[in-house]
């Protein structure tokens, strides 16, 4: 696959990107995660997630099982976590490699979708787990991907999302596209998109406030199905 570079710089103020520059962000971001696929699977398989996994289903109701989609899913990790506590776990990944191996890994369903270019049915999931994928899309779209989500949600449905934290800032790391967004800007972008807030928490826990680098919250979608 021939790889398309990016323009190396860091994270800069929240930009406006024209066509060519929006395609790079997910065709380098993808290809940074297609190319080291099997080191990412080493470094995060063992990672516990257990209290943001806990964090979504403790706003469903307790009539499940239930049907979640994984949003960025990698390799499947949390596929088997939801999978094992009998829900029905759906994955969606831009990174071909992520879903060929979360679709052996978990046995469940994997959509290869871009971010960007997402077809979800509506009202489909009873919850939505965001967890480290929603700042790989640039700010200018992230209020028609939220909506998309939203959408894909059933009336009363949840959405969780844990994103590094920052000061509303946006732009390379190495070979990935990120946007970093402070409690507020999440906020923003969240309720505009018609979420009412549930809760919030930074992690790792147990750590000084300096060092708890991502931002945890939950969301949910209203019960009519209208903002």
């Amino acid at each position: 696959m021939r790889r398309t570079r990016p323009v190396k710089h860091s994270p800069t103020s929240l930009a406006r990107l024209d066509t060519d520059e929006l395609q790079r962000t997910t065709t380098v971001t993808l290809d940074h995660y297609n190319s080291g696929a099997e080191s990412f699977w080493q470094g995060t398989r063992n990672h516990d997630v257990s209290q943001n996994v806990a964090a979504l289903l403790r706003h469903l109701s307790e009539s499940g099982p239930h049907t979640v989609l994984d949003f960025g899913c990698g390799p499947g990790r949390d596929l088997v976590a939801f999978r094992d506590l009998g829900h029905v776990a759906v994955g969606l990944d831009g990174a071909e490699k992520f879903v060929e191996m979360a679709r052996e890994y978990s046995g469940c369903e994997v959509l290869h979708q871009d971010f960007l270019a997402l077809a979800l049915p509506d009202d489909r999931f009873d919850g939505v787990f965001a967890n480290a994928s929603l700042f790989h899309v640039p700010s200018q779209e992230l209020p028609r991907v939220l909506r998309e989500l939203w959408s894909c949600l059933k009336p009363g449905g949840a959405l969780f999302s844990s994103i590094p934290h920052g000061p509303g800032r946006e732009g390379w790391n190495r070979d990935r596209y990120c946007c970093y967004l402070d409690l507020e800007e999440c906020r923003k972008y969240m309720t505009s998109a018609g979420f009412i807030e549930l809760e919030h928490y930074y992690r790792p826990e147990g750590k000084p406030r300096d060092q708890q680098p991502w931002l945890a919250s939950v969301w949910r979608k209203p019960q009519n199905g209208t903002c």
